[in-house]
């Protein structure tokens, strides 16, 4: 009797084990890292729609992943040492939100993986061979769409048929600023509208950029995507109010904080998507085997307050082809 209880209970462990050790492997919690030059606020509808895509893919921060935040709070100077801290976490992966974020991490590590939740030309930044063949650490998503340029300056025009003089703010500092200016003045000659160049570098410099815009006559301000005008999207809304100026923004971000309109790739959907890499990351997948993916939605928003506010009307064969109306 003795005998059969021991080869039952043997035979019990042996069943069990395997379904042990199978739980112990699925309650396996993995670290990942995220890493901006922005703050927690600024970007915080494109962190939810990470962690939504994540949540999609049946991960829980807290439960079977962690996810360590590094907010650099516009302070670029602040990154590398982030960058250098996540690697000493031992991450498996590294999400980074924009060229000079992923450059920082670049240069920490060559070994844990990068995923870029946003970068607008990561073959000329340098970071992957080819889209298609990263060929190193680094992959992800691209913002890069030559079109853009030309229909923002289109919807303009649409608006502002008297449109001549166009008035670009940008931040000569940041990958990718020199790309978007070139588009932009190739479709400014293809409307005949002439283009003036502001550079801002710092928060002092937005103010004077719309007094020069204004100075120059200028029919409305294009604005390009950078942290310098991400982290004072309220302020620059209030100043072309002050300035009775139409702006154009490359995020609905700008549009929700008081902004005229915006023509872009969604990036809410990008760091939806950027979670996507982390799956198969995770799951023992290659940056070097993922292709870089480009923007396949692009949204256009309009804000009825804004317009009103500095006496503009956007006629209805425009507002119709809005995604959304802010009224």
């Amino acid at each position: 009797m003795k005998r059969r209880i021991g080869f039952w209970l043997l035979t019990a462990v042996l069943l069990t084990t395997p379904i042990l050790t199978e739980a112990q492997q699925t309650t396996k919690v993995a670290r990942i890292g995220f890493l901006s030059n922005a703050s927690p606020a600024a970007i915080s509808a494109r962190t939810e729609a990470f962690r939504q895509g994540l949540r999609e893919l049946g991960y829980v921060d807290g439960k079977n992943i962690v996810i360590e935040y590094r907010y650099a709070e516009g302070s670029s100077e602040r990154l590398a040492a982030f960058a250098a801290e996540l690697v000493r976490l031992n991450v498996e992966v590294i999400v980074t939100t924009g060229a000079t974020v992923t450059r920082a991490a670049k240069e920490a590590t060559a070994m844990t993986s990068i995923v870029m939740a946003q970068d607008i030309d990561p073959v000329n930044n340098g970071f992957v061979a080819s889209l298609a063949r990263p060929g190193g650490n680094i992959t992800g998503l691209s913002t890069l769409h030559p079109e853009i340029s030309g229909k923002r300056l289109e919807l303009l025009k649409e608006i502002i048929p008297r449109l001549s003089r166009l008035a670009v703010l940008g931040t000569s500092t940041v990958p990718g600023n020199a790309q978007s200016l070139k588009e932009t003045e190739l479709a400014a000659a293809a409307f005949k509208v002439k283009v003036q160049y502001l550079d801002v570098l710092g928060r002092a410099d937005i103010e004077r950029a719309f007094r020069e815009a204004s100075q120059g006559r200028a029919d409305a301000i294009l604005v390009f995507t950078g942290p310098v005008f991400n982290s004072r999207r309220a302020q620059i809304a209030d100043f072309a109010v002050k300035s009775r100026l139409p702006v154009t923004y490359p995020q609905d971000e700008y549009v929700e904080d008081g902004g005229l309109m915006s023509y872009g790739v969604s990036l809410t959907d990008l760091f939806r998507r950027a979670a996507t890499y982390v799956d198969k990351i995770l799951k023992g997948r290659k940056p070097t085997d993922l292709p870089v993916e480009q923007p396949i939605k692009f949204e256009f928003i309009v804000n009825l307050k804004a317009a009103k506010q500095i006496g503009l009307a956007i006629p209805p064969n425009v507002l119709v082809r809005a995604d959304r109306v802010i009224r």
